[in-house]
């Protein structure tokens, strides 16, 4: 069965669904990430903090707790890595065990597809695991770039690059939380993307429930409002 032949076995609603999906997944990681606008999300305002934290870090002696946040940065990097590499791995066995899987997919959801229905759907999933793996590993290597910067700021506060070093591990930091955001986004899109094993309904209000709870904890949450006082 060719391309072509697979999608015609998707209805209107399943195209439109997946647009959908994948429409709620740009547009909150550009409206998280932009500076266009005066309602700053959490990701922005940590960043911030990310910043003066290495400003800060230039005067702390010794800078032993510095160096036990960094590592705790890349732990959490790297188990969220690994976490998706098994899920990832864990789908593609599914793909390539279809019999089986289908079997026990139209027990649960009471629909009659051919086996490469289910194999595009598990698709999209692979796609955002994929998309989120490959997001914390950059994490996990600019965390540990950021480290090295900062070892390399020197220990006087008096000298005239450390200012300068601190200002380049702060960016290297921001940018590695960045990825490591995008890559706790790709997993909530992922397991929305499983909704559509239920069918089209069921993935539009998956995209739209993780839609809102991405944008309430960016803009609207308790944890907001304590990062904003003053």
């Amino acid at each position: 069965m060719n391309f072509r032949l697979s999608l015609d076995l998707f209805a209107p609603l399943d195209f439109a669904a997946i647009a959908l999906l994948f429409g709620c997944w740009l547009l909150i990681g550009w409206r998280i990430e932009s500076a266009r606008f005066s309602a700053l999300s959490v990701s922005r305002i940590m960043a911030d903090y990310r910043r003066e934290w290495m400003q800060q870090m230039v005067t702390r002696e010794p800078r032993i707790f510095d160096a036990q946040t960094i590592a705790t940065l890349r732990q959490g990097t790297s188990f969220f890595a690994s976490t998706s590499m098994i899920a990832l791995g864990a789908t593609l066995a599914l793909i390539g065990n279809t019999e089986t899987f289908v079997d026990v997919a139209e027990d649960i959801t009471l629909v009659t597809d051919p086996p490469v229905v289910w194999e595009i759907k598990l698709l999209v999933i692979v796609f955002f695991l994929t998309n989120a793996f490959l997001k914390f590993a950059w994490s996990n290597r600019l965390f540990g770039y950021c480290s090295v910067i900062m070892a390399a700021v020197p220990n006087d506060p008096a000298d005239q690059k450390a200012p300068l070093m601190a200002r380049k591990a702060a960016e290297v930091n921001v940018t590695a939380a960045r990825s490591f955001n995008r890559g706790l986004r790709a997993i909530y899109f992922a397991l929305a993307s499983v909704a559509w094993l239920g069918g089209p309904l069921l993935l539009i209000a998956a995209a739209i429930l993780t839609l809102v709870v991405i944008w309430r904890r960016e803009f609207a949450s308790q944890s907001r409002s304590i990062l904003l006082e003053k």
